[in-house]
C-alpha cells in the first residue's frame, strides 16, 4: 500500500496555490500556536508542584506562567540565542533558572533524577530522539510527577493527512477569532550577535510512532490527543510506586 501524498510538500499547482493563499491569510491574522497551549499545561500541572523543568524553553514564554505555580522553575535550551533571551527576560525572577544545555546533558548531571514534579516540552520533543527523550523525562520525574508535551508529528496515514487538511483550513479561522484586525508586517529588527529567531525543525516521527514509543517507555496511562494548530499533546503521570511492567496499552485517543 502506497503512502498518501504529503500535502505539505506536494508540487501540485492547485494545492500549492491554495497553500499560498492560506499563508497570506495566516500572516494577516497570526497566533502563537505554542502559547495557545499554555493554559492546558497550567490546568494539568500538579497543584503541589515544587520544582518544574521546561525542556527547550526558547525565549522563556512559558517560564513566567510556571513560576506562578512552582517554587523553582528551570529552563534548558541548547541554542545560545534562546538561552540568552530567556535568561534576560527572567533575570529579575529569582525562582527561574536558565541553563544552556541539551536534555541529555541535563539528565546526565548528578542528582538530577528523580528531581522534578513536572516536566514540560512545548515544540521541543520533535527536535530530539523520541525514545531517548521519553526515557530521560521518565527518569527525571519524581514518583507521581507529570510530563506535559505539545509536539508536532509527521503525517503518514490517510487519517493523518485528513487531520492536516483540517488544521490548514481552521488555522486562519482561529487567527481571525484571536486577532480580528489584520496585523501589519513586522519591522525588521537590527542585527545582533545572537539570533532571536526560534529554531525550526520538521517532525521526524509520526503519531503512530509516538503512541508506540510512549507505550514502550512510559507504559500505561499516557494520554495522547490530536489538537488544533497541527499539534499533538501527551500527558502522563509517573506512578507513585515503581512498576516492574512498563509495557501495555495506553489511552491514546483518536
Amino acid at each position: 500500500m502506497t503512502e498518501p501524498r504529503n500535502l505539505r510538500t506536494t508540487a501540485h499547482p492547485l494545492i500549492r496555490g491554495a497553500g499560498r493563499q492560506l499563508e497570506r491569510l495566516n500572516a494577516r491574522h497570526p497566533w502563537d500556536h505554542n502559547a495557545h497551549f499554555h493554559p492546558w499545561i497550567l490546568r494539568h500541572l500538579p497543584v503541589d508542584a515544587h520544582r518544574v523543568l521546561d525542556v527547550g524553553c526558547g525565549r522563556g514564554d512559558l517560564l513566567a506562567a510556571l513560576s506562578t505555580r512552582a517554587a523553582r522553575v528551570e529552563g534548558i535550551d541548547p541554542d545560545p540565542g534562546m538561552a540568552y533571551s530567556a535568561a534576560t527576560a527572567h533575570r529579575d525572577r529569582h525562582s527561574v533558572h536558565i541553563l544552556r544545555r541539551t536534555l541529555s546533558e541535563h539528565a546526565s548531571q548528578p542528582g538530577r533524577a528523580p528531581a522534578y514534579d513536572a516536566i514540560t516540552l512545548v515544540a521541543s520533543l520533535h527536535h530530539l530522539d523520541l525514545g531517548t527523550a521519553l526515557r530521560q523525562v521518565r527518569d527525571l520525574l519524581r514518583p507521581g510527577g507529570t510530563v506535559l508535551v505539545v509536539t508536532l508529528v509527521r503525517p503518514v496515514s490517510i487519517l493523518d493527512h485528513a487531520w492536516d487538511v483540517a488544521n490548514a483550513l481552521t488555522n486562519p479561522v482561529i487567527g481571525i477569532l484571536k486577532h480580528p484586525r489584520p496585523v501589519p508586517p513586522p519591522e525588521r529588527e537590527p542585527g545582533s550577535a545572537l539570533s532571536s529567531r526560534m529554531p525550526v525543525r520538521d517532525a521526524t516521527f509520526s503519531l503512530a510512532l509516538l503512541r508506540e514509543q510512549a507505550r514502550a517507555v512510559l507504559g500505561t496511562g499516557a494520554v495522547i490527543r490530536r489538537r488544533e494548530g497541527f499539534r499533538v499533546t501527551l500527558r502522563w503521570q509517573k506512578p507513585a510506586r515503581p512498576s516492574a511492567e512498563l509495557s501495555g496499552g495506553h489511552d491514546a485517543g483518536r
